[in-house]
């Protein structure tokens, strides 16, 4: 049996959606509150925004607005912000700023977090796991964010690079529901036990393993590089998750959680979808919020397209949020022109890959099917930007 053919049989077989697996207590706080309002909660805003600055504010307001507001979600909370860098490496990609083109830019995680703090957000942590071996404010003035405007914004404001145990005494070890695909466990930094509330904050992209990298491909980037990276098993370890991407060629490290029958298959598209679902169900993503201003088209960063020369600058002038993945994914696919969100290995962007927004929907953590879906603000049709 081939990867991919296996993946299938899994997505037969499904998880059963009314097990109750999502939320049950677990040791994490961020499973402490139910999620079965998140997994069923099919509504997503799209909002016009043409412009970073003093647009994004109002614009992320009333995106939220039309989803019925976030203060019940984050009043008296701790949340935490999985940002998006995918490097550090800050110079200008196709003449823009990088926060244009495939990185969080400043200016939607200031406006996303004075909206948590109007909305009575207690704590509010900017989390991702860098290369770098220095905190992640640090790295992020590097990209010229306003450090000092996100620390005026409250008293309990926090950035934590999570690539090792960072301000942690010890690793979150947190198993995945219904024993998960290829990983059954995965041991994280403390931010993401540490919390009430998930909100992954991403770009509108392309991806050249993952077919599309939105909300619930943005938290690959919490398996902390010091445990699953090149270097695994070191706190020093600066190098990215190749192992993940390549299971048999890194036989030799030990990545704490994978099932042993796993670790034969060494073809990304099969891995990396199937990891992404197992972290999806692990760690809920409570508000989805998907970055489509400007972005680049055909990959996820500079040098990852089939051609570099491929990669294009794009101004689809939306932002786009939703409080279940599943469904936010969905909706962003079809914003991008892939018009099936649950198409399968073969089908455009999934020409070799699994599809993990459809694996995810087979896994009982939300909805794919755009017909069930309730789309508020502008309508697909009138979002559309084809890739």
């Amino acid at each position: 049996m081939t990867p991919c053919m296996m993946n299938r049989a899994w997505g037969e077989v499904s998880w059963d959606r009314a097990s109750g697996a999502l939320t049950r207590p677990l040791k994490s706080a961020i499973h402490s509150q139910s999620t079965a309002g998140h997994v069923n909660n099919a509504k997503v805003a799209i909002v016009r925004c043409l412009n970073y600055g003093a647009k994004v504010h109002p614009a992320m307001k009333r995106m939220f607005d039309l989803l019925g507001g976030i203060k019940q979600l984050v009043a008296n909370k701790t949340v935490t912000v999985k940002i998006n860098t995918t490097t550090t490496n800050f110079s200008e990609y196709l003449g823009r700023p990088v926060g244009e083109t495939f990185m969080t830019h400043p200016d939607t995680a200031l406006a996303l977090l004075h909206l948590l703090i109007e909305a009575g957000a207690k704590r509010v942590r900017f989390v991702e796991s860098t290369v770098k071996a220095e905190n992640l404010d640090t790295t992020l003035k590097r990209g010229k964010w306003d450090i000092p405007a996100f620390m005026a914004a409250g008293k309990h404001i926090e950035f934590e690079n999570t690539r090792n145990l960072g301000d942690g005494k010890h690793y979150s070890h947190m198993k995945v529901p219904h024993g998960g695909r290829i990983f059954s466990s995965f041991e994280f930094n403390h931010s993401y036990e540490d919390t009430d509330v998930m909100i992954s904050l991403c770009k509108l992209k392309d991806h050249i393993t993952a077919g599309v990298t939105l909300t619930m491909k943005n938290l690959f980037g919490l398996t902390p590089n010091s445990l699953y990276g090149g270097q695994a098993g070191s706190e020093k370890a600066l190098q990215g998750r190749m192992p993940l991407h390549g299971l048999p060629k890194f036989d030799h490290l030990e990545l704490p959680g994978i099932k042993k029958e796993q670790r034969q298959y060494g073809d990304p598209g099969y891995s990396v979808p199937n990891i992404i679902t197992d972290i999806n169900a692990t760690i809920p993503i409570h508000l989805g919020i998907i970055d489509g201003i400007t972005s680049m088209s055909g990959a996820e960063n500079p040098g990852k397209g089939l051609k570099d020369s491929l990669n294009q600058f794009v101004a689809p002038g939306i932002i786009l949020a939703g409080f279940n993945p599943v469904s936010t994914d969905a909706v962003g696919m079809a914003v991008m022109g892939y018009d099936n969100p649950r198409a399968e290995l073969g089908s455009w962007p999934f020409k070799e890959c699994d599809n993990h927004i459809l694996l995810a929907e087979q896994a009982g953590l939300g909805i794919a099917d755009l017909d069930q879906i309730d789309v508020r603000g502008m309508t697909i049709d009138e979002a559309f930007f084809p890739y």
